[in-house]
């Protein structure tokens, strides 16, 4: 059985002496492991479809739940993203965020999407917001909204002292005081991500990310490991 796929490569891992398994999140068929033989000798013919952030089409050949890689056509290499350590973190937070969120099987166009998008976005600079918006998207995808307008208990107008409660993943203001304590240079990095405007600092995107990590780790029972090193080097 043969099909082909469009599918961004989350993680691979080296297999034997010449190969590598890989892990590839698709539209239709959410995350498949697949082998790639070959692919670590010079001048392999699929070398570069086995590099971090490679999207392409990928063409799977297998066995029931066995599939190996037998062609691949480029879309984006995203080459920028290795030339640039924070940007490799950052790029490899979005990839450990699908593989976590994602099983094998689901509808996972969407994500897809919004991975490709926070790539290509990292590529032209804009790293800490493009990594917040897309964490973002992610948890509301997966059903764990980060909600950042009024306060969920009185509906004020969130400013000064605020709370987060990472069980709900709602913002509160100082009366109320649900949650542990945040600030509002973290809530400002946030919406200035969700919607694309407004001036942030890199502090409240810092803090903002290391809200995010916790806030996904706290739901999904699953930890973004990248995200400290990424903190380092903010």
């Amino acid at each position: 059985m043969e099909f082909k796929a469009d599918a961004l490569l989350l993680r691979a891992v080296d297999y034997g002496e010449n190969d590598k398994m890989v892990t590839l999140l698709t539209a239709e068929r959410g995350k498949i492991g697949v082998g790639m033989k070959g692919v670590k000798k010079a001048g392999a013919k699929l070398k570069f479809a086995a590099q971090p952030f490679c999207f392409a089409e990928y063409v799977l050949s297998g066995r029931g739940e066995r599939y190996t890689v037998i062609s691949a056509s480029l879309h984006d290499g995203f080459y920028p993203l290795r030339e640039d350590v924070t940007a490799y973190y950052a790029a490899a937070c979005v990839c450990e965020a699908c593989d976590a969120l994602v099983f094998e099987g689901m509808q996972a166009g969407a994500l897809l999407v919004a991975a490709i998008t926070a790539l290509g976005e990292m590529c032209g600079g804009s790293v800490p917001r493009a990594l917040i918006r897309f964490l973002l998207t992610a948890l509301r995808l997966a059903g764990y909204p980060v909600l950042t307008e009024d306060c969920a208990a009185c509906g004020k107008a969130l400013s000064g002292k605020l709370f987060f409660d990472f069980a709900s993943g709602s913002f509160f203001c100082a009366e109320c005081a649900v949650g542990t304590p945040a600030s509002e240079v973290t809530l400002c990095a946030l919406r200035a991500a969700e919607s694309g405007t407004g001036q942030t600092s890199p502090d409240g995107e810092k803090r903002a990310l290391r809200l995010l990590g916790a806030y996904f780790s706290y739901q999904t029972e699953q930890e973004i490991s990248s995200i400290s090193e990424l903190l380092k080097l903010l």
